[in-house]
């Protein structure tokens, strides 16, 4: 009869993601997941061929809750919606700037990896058709100033993710004062 393994594939991803985003993606090894994880290094693999591998699926892991929360977010009010998104994307602000490496992974050897990161661009190409049909609405309904182009304002408020809460604010505070400045200065006088 086999060891019990000593950490879920989930619990992984969480490590995973926690050392990324302390380390980065050029710090993080699998000899340093495997030291900040009770059990064998071998376990890992028993989940995942490689680091890119488990990078892609952690980034994976990330943009599916996004999705999730985005998708659940009530569109009737697209005023609301957008500020509800703007909610979501700062609770994940962090790992936000870790996507960027995406294109460090190596897919050549690894058809997971090059599945995970299809998800993730088809991931952002939802969460984008889903944030410019409520910028049109918006606009549409008078809510947004039509003399600022539509790119500008969905840029701004792109920017707003990485904008630091130097006030280490809770994020749902934190997003209400962004969306506030943010409308401010997009909004109808």
């Amino acid at each position: 009869m086999g060891r019990k393994q000593a950490f879920t594939k989930s619990e992984l991803l969480d490590k995973t993601k926690q050392l990324l985003l302390k380390h980065g993606y050029e710090g993080f090894q699998l000899k340093l997941l495997s030291g900040n994880l009770v059990g064998a290094r071998s376990t890992i693999y028993q989940y995942y061929a490689n680091k890119d591998e488990i990078v892609a699926a952690c980034m994976k892991r990330v943009m599916e809750n996004v999705l999730r929360k985005a998708s659940a977010i009530d569109q009737t009010d697209c005023m609301i919606a957008l500020q509800n998104l703007l909610t979501v994307y700062l609770e994940e602000a962090d790992f936000h700037q870790l996507l960027g490496d995406a294109h460090k992974i190596n897919t050549a050897n690894s058809v997971a990896a090059a599945n995970d990161l299809e998800f993730i661009e088809q991931a952002h190409i939802t969460l984008k058709n889903q944030l410019e049909l409520l910028f049109v609405r918006a606009q549409e309904e008078g809510n947004l100033n039509t003399s600022i182009p539509l790119p500008v304002i969905i840029g701004v408020y792109f920017n707003l993710i990485d904008t630091p809460n130097m006030m280490n604010l809770p994020t749902p505070e934190w997003s209400k004062l962004l969306y506030q400045m943010w409308l401010g200065g997009a909004g109808r006088d």
